[in-house]
Formats: structure tokens, sequence, C-alpha cells
């Protein structure tokens, strides 16, 4: 049974390139979504925008560096005007190393905010205030991170980043519930990305700690890209019309909040 709601429905999804973006990108699409690949690499936004449009699915790629705020609204500026106003956001894009607190610098701080965080609050004011203008209601659903929920070790400024993420998800879910607007976060656990290889190549002993990470988990193995989809796409559904503010993670019971 399909999820109500996304049918016809334009949806940006940044990192769309990315493990998770592609297969949250491929989801929508076969819901019937019109997806917008947003990713700052050209050629993975286009390999997934062929994979959509093969399939007979409707794609664009929106290429922009999200750390720019002028360039971000510009790029979201075009696709509204060129492909359709945005019904649902799904910020996604991220990065991170293996670099305890003590053995990090400023300059490493900034990159890590602008990218994990910063990035999120410029495609989401120009899409929001579309969405408030246009009265339409709208989804909006960000990846944050079991780090953002209960620490992790080597990552000490992306769990800040996506604790701060979670905080601001709640705070638009109290400010535009009156406009209709949903703001919920998806907390991926260890998962199979390009991101955790080369976190785990940055921690040494790569193939050490993945096995490590698997024990952990007690559905006994790591999450894989293909895990997550459901979970978004469900939150950014018609189906979820009436949850707002919330957090749920995809961990395998790596983590268990209340």
């Amino acid at each position: 049974m399909s999820l109500r709601g996304l049918k016809g429905k334009v949806v940006v999804v940044t990192g769309g390139g990315g493990g998770i973006g592609s297969a949250t990108c491929l989801r929508f699409a076969e819901e019937g979504a019109r997806v917008v690949v947003a990713d700052i690499s050209p050629a993975a936004a286009e390999k997934v925008v062929e994979a959509i449009r093969a399939a007979g699915g409707e794609a664009v790629a929106m290429i922009a560096d999200l750390t720019d705020y002028a360039a971000t609204g510009e790029a979201v500026a075009k696709i509204e005007a060129g492909f359709g106003p945005v019904d649902i956001l799904v910020n996604n894009a991220g990065w991170d190393l293996f670099v305890p607190f003590l053995k990090s610098e400023p300059d490493y701080w900034a990159k890590i905010i602008d990218i994990n965080l910063r990035a999120v609050l410029n495609v989401t004011r120009p899409v929001l205030a579309s969405m408030v203008a246009r009265k339409a209601g709208g989804r909006v659903v960000s990846i944050g991170s079991d780090a953002g929920r209960g620490g992790s070790s080597g990552e000490s400024v992306y769990s800040a980043c996506k604790a701060g993420v979670i905080a601001f998800m709640k705070t638009l879910a109290r400010e535009h519930s009156r406009h209709g607007i949903t703001f919920n976060t998806v907390c991926p656990g260890v998962t199979e990305t390009g991101m955790l290889e080369n976190f785990m190549e940055a921690a040494g002993d790569k193939e050490k700690l993945r096995v490590a990470f698997a024990k952990a988990v007690p559905m006994g193995r790591l999450g894989r890209p293909e895990d997550l989809p459901g979970a978004i796409l469900f939150l950014a559904s018609d189906d979820a019309a009436f949850i707002t503010g919330q957090t749920i993670s995809v961990s395998g019971g790596l983590t268990m909040h209340g």
C-alpha cells in the first residue's frame, strides 16, 4: 500500500547523490513524487536523476554549495520557478571524520558546523518562507544522528551539530504548526555509507571497528542506506500529518530512547 499524499509532490533531498540520499530519492520517485536531487557534485546528482528517469519517474538536479546562503537561495528559487514549488524538504547532506576534540582545531569545527548545521539553516530558510507564503502546508524531515542524542566518541562537534538539528526541528514545529507544516527528525545509527568509510579510515583499524559496531547493534548488523527511506517517507506523507516535532532512531536498536 502506498503512502498517502506523496504522488505529484515536489521533494528536495539534499545530499541526494550519496548513500542515504540516493536511496531516499529513488523511493520518493517510486511513490510518484517529483524529485529534486540536490548535491554539490553534479556527477553524483545526475546519476540519481538518470536512474529515476530510466524507471519512468520525474527528477532534476539542483547543484549548490549549501554552506553558501546566497547561492542556496538562488538554487531554490530556480527550482521553484522551473520545476515547481517545494512541498517536501529532506535535509540529508552531511560530513564527518573521526577526530577527538582535543586533536581538532577551529578550522575543522567551522567546516563541520557549516556542512552539518549551517547548511540546514541555509536551505530550510528559503523553502520554509515559500511554504508559509503559499499557505499550502508542507513537510520538512531532517536527518540527524544518534550521535546527537547520546554522543559519540570522536564526533564531538558533529554530535553538537546533530543535536542542534534536532532542536531546530522541534522549535520550527512549534513556530509553524499553525501553517500546517510539520518538522521531524530521523536519526540513523551506524550506517554503511561513504561517510562511515571515511570516519572508520580516520579512526584506524577499519575492519576491527566495523565488527565492533555490528556487535553493538542488537539486530546484529550495521544499517544500510535502504533502511532509512521508509521512516523518512512516512514522516513526509499525509499518513504522518499529525506528527511533528518528533525524533525517531533507525539504528537496529543500538540506541533506545523513551
